[in-house]
């Protein structure tokens, strides 16, 4: 009766600092012990919104203690979603209660505890592998709500459960035409961000998009594109949907805000889609003026893409005639630290870094960890001459880096072979298709002239040296 009356004093109109209130605390306080375990996860999830109550932390401090008598997935679940972030070490607790009571939870429990666990972006792995199991056991036609909910928490958790993940392209493409735009564009960019691409969805995206292309605003187009971008996919309506897109596009570029407008026009860069006007109005100096001063992650890589958008302006798209980015941000890392560079090297680099100076014969055939004005890097670069010998490659004039040690021009049939490394993250979750940011490298580097020695860290054969387009 205490804990209900509690509860009901602020339905009558009494202030939570008033006399009644406080002194309903205080008894509630005085009998937190004697407490039923039903009566205090209530209690819990009343007072999930009152940060400033004194009851608040000692019901969490309970709960903590008495988490072993917690029976029955509804409390659980309630616990996980409104109190879990108030008490990380309450929450460890449940998800090791959750854990053994995997098998008993409903769908809509497991969205709780998914929704829960992306917020407070806790990655447990062994639960998200036991709600993933039990997941799949579930009868079909998990409902829509529960479909969508589902895929946001996986991507926000990063987790990629390939058969979860068939499931929901499975179950969500029949009712795509249901879904809002804004619902279409965060599962698109959901399944971007898990790097898993199902072309029937896909193309099912790409088609509501041409149909409800006047319900869609920009902002959502973009993000669809944006997800094809990554994924490097290419819808089959392809001509009709870019040609959608850029009508849309038309006059409006200049609203979007500049972090959107920089990702919208590197992802049609990626699908080859880029235009004169978008290339200008991104390198133009007002645009750059819109991203200077600003040293948050967002505008880093914003950065980054006008640099790779400049190489496209460059490489790619020759009836451009500029303006260009200035040469000064194009130079990347003149002051990096090079001990903490290699602190930070993946496995395969080390390797790569280890084996190619004893290949070579001699370290200075080679340039190590280079930095392109392309805004790519490259892991090593050599030159061969036209009898395929190496040359010291410092000799020599290099257009594509920001300051060339050599002043030579390089000799009549000599070639630069850039080492390229392909880690895990560059691959679709589904297969050995790079991704759209690695295809994108491989097509600029080829532009530049390089011959590509690929070195894929997926387990998959290194690719041989492919010679650029052109004579």
């Amino acid at each position: 009766s205490l804990v209900q009356l509690l509860r009901s004093l602020p339905a009558l109109g009494l202030g939570r600092d008033g006399h009644q209130v406080r002194s309903v605390e205080q008894e509630v306080l005085w009998r937190l012990r004697r407490l039923p375990l039903r009566q205090l996860v209530a209690l819990a999830e009343h007072l999930a919104g009152q940060r400033d109550s004194p009851l608040l932390p000692e019901v969490l401090r309970k709960l903590e203690l008495r988490w072993t008598e917690l029976e029955g997935t509804r409390a659980v679940v309630t616990l996980m979603a409104r109190v879990g972030h108030l008490a990380p070490a309450l929450m460890e607790r449940l998800e090791d209660k959750a854990l053994e009571l995997a098998e008993q939870l409903d769908p809509d429990e497991i969205r709780r505890i998914l929704l829960a666990l992306a917020f407070q972006q806790r990655r447990c792995v062994p639960l998200l592998r036991a709600l993933s199991y039990h997941l799949l056991q579930k009868p079909p036609e998990l409902g829509l709500p529960l479909l969508t909910d589902l895929l946001f928490a996986y991507s926000k958790l990063s987790f990629q459960q390939p058969q979860v993940l068939h499931r929901l392209c499975q179950e969500l493409q029949p009712h795509l035409g249901t879904l809002s735009p804004a619902q279409v564009t965060r599962c698109a960019r959901s399944f971007a961000a898990l790097r898993w691409l199902s072309r029937p969805l896909a193309e099912a995206i790409a088609q509501y998009s041409l149909d409800n292309a006047q319900a869609m605003s920009v902002t959502h187009l973009c993000g669809v594109v944006l997800s094809f971008a990554r994924l490097n996919f290419q819808p089959s309506s392809g001509e009709e949907f870019f040609t959608m897109v850029h009508t849309r596009l038309a006059g409006r570029l200049q609203e979007l805000d500049a972090h959107a407008a920089t990702d919208v026009v590197w992802a049609l860069c990626v699908l080859q889609q880029a235009r004169p006007p978008y290339l200008c109005h991104l390198l133009s100096p007002d645009f750059q003026s819109r991203l200077r001063g600003d040293t948050s992650p967002r505008a880093q890589s914003s950065w980054l893409k006008l640099v790779h958008i400049n190489a496209t302006a460059r490489l790619e798209t020759p009836e451009y005639q500029g303006p260009f980015l200035p040469p000064e941000l194009l130079g990347g890392h003149e002051d990096k630290d090079e001990d903490r560079d290699k602190a930070k090297a993946t496995p395969l680099q080390r390797g790569l870094w280890e084996a190619l100076p004893g290949a070579l014969g001699d370290r200075d055939l080679g340039r190590y960890d280079v930095h392109t004005v392309f805004g790519w890097d490259i892991d090593a670069e050599v030159v061969l001459d036209s009898d395929n010998k190496l040359l010291p490659v410092r000799d020599f004039t290099a257009p594509h880096l920001s300051h060339s040690q050599g002043t030579k021009p390089l000799p009549p049939g000599a070639r630069r072979v850039a080492f390229l490394r392909w880690e895990f993250p560059e691959f679709s979750s589904r297969g050995r298709d790079l991704l759209g940011r690695g295809a994108l490298a491989r097509r600029h580097l080829r532009q530049a002239g390089f011959l590509l020695v690929e070195v894929s860290g997926t387990g998959n054969p290194p690719r041989p040296p492919e010679c650029p387009q052109g004579p």
